[in-house]
């Protein structure tokens, strides 16, 4: 996966016709957006039907974020019940925030959300495995923010 495509193995189960919220992982780096994907796939349970999808990298496979590659991303996990977008740095923050306002370049209902990458993923990736809507999978990741360490 670390050409930056979106996996089969990485998208939920559309055959049923569930209604689920799925999630983009957008980073810099494609190894990072599909380890994060895998990591918060996994510890959901592995086989929760949630849609994940990471979008990392250029098209190219190098390092930087896509329009292109998002905009698939998010197409690829769209169930109907929205699309939480999660970013690593700010420019894949304002390249979602570009195409957010494009209007017609993502699914209807998608959010960027503000949240931590990897402990927002995890919360997300659980949180739309029970079923919840999209603001309360939203507010499950951007509560990852509270996590303490230490």
């Amino acid at each position: 996966m670390s050409d930056g495509t979106v996996s089969d193995g990485a998208v939920g189960d559309e055959e049923k016709g569930e209604r689920v919220v799925g999630i983009v992982l957008v980073s810099h780096s494609a190894q990072v957006a599909a380890s994060v994907a895998e990591l918060a796939q996994g510890l959901a349970g592995g086989g929760t039907g949630v849609p994940v999808a990471p979008a990392g990298g250029t098209e190219g496979g190098g390092l930087g974020t896509s329009a292109e590659l998002i905009a698939a991303a998010a197409a690829a996990v769209d169930r109907g019940a929205g699309v939480a977008v999660l970013t690593d740095l700010g420019s894949a923050v304002l390249t979602v925030k570009a195409l957010l306002a494009e209007g017609d370049e993502l699914p209807a209902d998608t959010r960027l959300v503000d949240a931590p990458f990897v402990e927002g993923a995890v919360a997300a990736v659980v949180t739309a495995s029970t079923g919840a809507d999209l603001a309360a999978v939203e507010a499950a990741a951007a509560e990852a923010y509270a996590y303490r360490k230490v």
